[in-house]
């Protein structure tokens, strides 16, 4: 009779362990085939991708990699908080609180929109009040008909934020609640708005003060200040300068409220912080779990460690949305929703798949509600507290971004504080630097975007939607991944309604399918990017029926798409009957190696390949075929 062991079950009992060293030579091993000669470490630095704020993640954790951390991450409602705000997770057993967002600026059709959100599974209402959303004076209407003692309401009325912030507790009153039941948040954060409008008004200072006293003294489950991190997040900062940013904020808020008689632990009661989510889910859960450790060691420093607990919303990035096949947008969201849920936020809002087009229609915002309910009430996601907790990469990781964004705290703090920062350009500066670095990833498709940069669908019905208020500016800007590419597009679309067809490549495929099936996907993917239809006749087997099937093709440029060893013995003569039919551009697919003189001397112009600047090649084509 077999004995179990007393540890239980154990699948591998009969094997010895695989140690570090031996995952090691089998890497080395595979490295060696691709042309790679290293050993020890360095082969596994090889495997491991750099990221923004000089992260690194590496392709293999272990145990040891626990036993090397530095702070505890502690236990779930305790600090320092990283794995959660609260013990009993995010809001309880019923999951995270489902946040819908509303900036329609008509108050009668707001409403309907609420209602029906409220209706259909909204448990709070995110609002955009004034300039960019709904009239302060249509605040009423619009919530008529809304329970505000079970659905709390946060505002978003930028340098408006005191008037819309009365109204609504006249909205209070008026509908007889008790103060104690009135939650949320009335949205004051005059550093945020600094830094969407750049101007920075010293009124909006005192009224936000005056405000956090109202709610101590009267409202006691009624948060009057937000730290919004959005506004850099949404210039283009990491996730390190985004982290750092708010606790910058967090932190001033602090001092003027301190200085206006609150204690500490008041002052922190008053503060709520709201971070993007992304689809890349592991910084995102990573992103969540610093931003609590981080505001943590600020509450232990201010002598209040037990007010550290963070409250956090989360809102799915509109840096990742897209225009362009917008359909793609749900599954963005869906992973950024679960990441969110997974790192701890306490409040989640999906934007709608059309946010970027325009005001989102009742099936878009059916659709972003019910990406939490379906990872709340089937997936079940938030009935484990912190689900990522343990594993050795989110830990490590969650380390790496604490780390930067704590760095890059102090040297806010070091220029002044976040006000100071925010003037002299520093904040603009940093966070331009790493978007400019981003952009060229997205240029050279080394971060994809699915629909946009990759697999883009030319023949995709266009999605129209009612224009969206028009938001702050003057501050700092405004970026989205897909920007460069939707302005290709653009010049497409202009030459298509101009012209009624779409400007083309021919792709001249050379040999059997089993050769140039790759190159042609790759290329077509690539000038379809840029809004150029690719046209790919699959019988070309000499220059001569090249030449005659780029005539016929209407295309003005051609592109050369085979294996390396067709391109030796027939892209010279074949770019040169391309050019003699007209040809104003020839492109090879491929890195050309030793060859490239040769293919040039025959008329080859440029090369596309993975890792080529994508953006530079797809406007030079639309330049020289003189799409505007």
């Amino acid at each position: 009779m077999t004995v179990l062991p007393d540890d239980g079950l154990s699948l591998a009992a009969e094997f010895p362990d695989a140690t570090h060293e031996q995952w090691q030579r089998l890497v080395e091993g595979v490295l060696r085939k691709s042309g790679k000669d290293v050993t020890g470490h360095a082969a596994e630095e090889a495997l491991s991708t750099s990221l923004d704020d000089g992260l690194t993640t590496r392709p293999l954790y272990t145990a040891d990699d626990a036993v090397h951390r530095g702070d505890s991450p502690g236990l779930p409602g305790f600090a320092p908080f990283t794995r959660g705000a609260f013990a009993a997770g995010t809001t309880g057993a019923g999951g995270w609180d489902v946040r819908q967002r509303h900036e329609r600026p008509d108050p009668a059709r707001a409403n309907e929109a609420v209602l029906a959100d409220l209706e259909n599974g909204v448990s709070s209402l995110w609002l955009a009040v004034g300039g960019a959303g709904l009239p302060v004076s249509g605040l009423e209407r619009a919530l008529e008909g809304v329970l505000l003692d079970l659905a709390p309401v946060a505002l978003d009325a930028g340098a408006e934020f005191d008037a819309a912030a009365r109204e609504m507790l006249r909205l209070y009153e008026l509908r007889g609640l008790a103060p104690q039941d009135v939650r949320g948040n009335l949205g004051a954060d005059p550093l945020g708005c600094a830094a969407r409008t750049g101007v920075h008004d010293p009124a909006l200072t005192a009224s936000a003060t005056g405000l956090a006293q109202l709610t101590t003294g009267q409202y006691p489950s009624l948060r009057a200040l937000v730290v919004d991190a959005l506004p850099y997040h949404e210039a283009g900062a990491s996730a390190a300068q985004e982290l750092g940013c708010s606790l910058a904020t967090g932190v001033a808020y602090l001092r003027q409220l301190t200085e206006a008689g609150l204690g500490v632990e008041a002052a922190c009661g008053q503060l709520d912080f709201r971070y993007a989510a992304t689809a890349d889910q592991f910084l995102t859960i990573a992103k969540f779990r610093a931003a609590r450790r981080l505001w943590a060691r600020v509450a232990e420093a201010c002598g209040a460690p037990e007010a550290g607990a963070q409250r956090q919303h989360a809102v799915t990035s509109s840096v990742m949305m897209t225009r362009r096949d917008p359909w793609v947008n749900m599954l963005r969201t869906t992973i950024a929703c679960m990441a969110a849920g997974v790192g701890g936020a306490d409040a989640v809002t999906v934007l709608p798949f059309d946010q970027a087009i325009g005001l989102p229609d009742a099936f878009a915002r059916r659709i972003a509600r019910n990406t939490s309910t379906i990872l709340v009430e089937e997936s079940h996601l938030s009935r484990v507290v912190d689900p990522a907790g343990g594993s050795w990469y989110v830990e490590q990781l969650t380390d790496q971004v604490a780390e930067a964004a704590w760095a890059w705290f102090q040297e806010i703090e070091r220029a002044g504080g976040q006000a100071d920062a925010l003037r002299s350009g520093l904040v603009a500066d940093r966070i331009a630097a790493a978007w400019e670095r981003r952009s060229k990833d997205l240029a050279r498709r080394k971060e994809p975007i699915t629909g946009v940069s990759e697999f883009p669908l030319l023949a995709e019905r266009e999605v129209s939607r009612d224009p969206a208020p028009e938001r702050p500016a003057g501050g700092l800007p405004r970026v989205r991944r897909d920007e460069a590419y939707e302005a290709l597009r653009a010049r497409s679309d202009a030459h298509l309604a101009r012209t009624g067809a779409r400007p083309r490549v021919f792709l001249a495929a050379l040999g059997p399918a089993a050769a140039h099936t790759g190159r042609v996907t790759f290329a077509a993917n690539l000038f379809q990017a840029g809004g150029i239809e690719p046209v790919h006749d699959p019988v070309t087997v000499d220059a001569a029926t090249a030449a005659e099937a780029f005539a016929a093709s209407g295309a003005g440029v051609a592109c050369l798409c085979s294996s390396d060893t067709l391109y030796a013995e027939q892209a010279a003569d074949v770019a040169r009957a391309l050019k003699d039919a007209g040809a104003r551009t020839v492109f090879l697919a491929g890195r050309p190696g030793e060859a490239e003189e040769t293919y040039r001397s025959a008329g080859v112009d440029a090369f596309v390949f993975a890792g080529s600047d994508a953006v530079a090649t797809l406007t030079s084509v639309l330049d020289r075929m003189e799409v505007k």
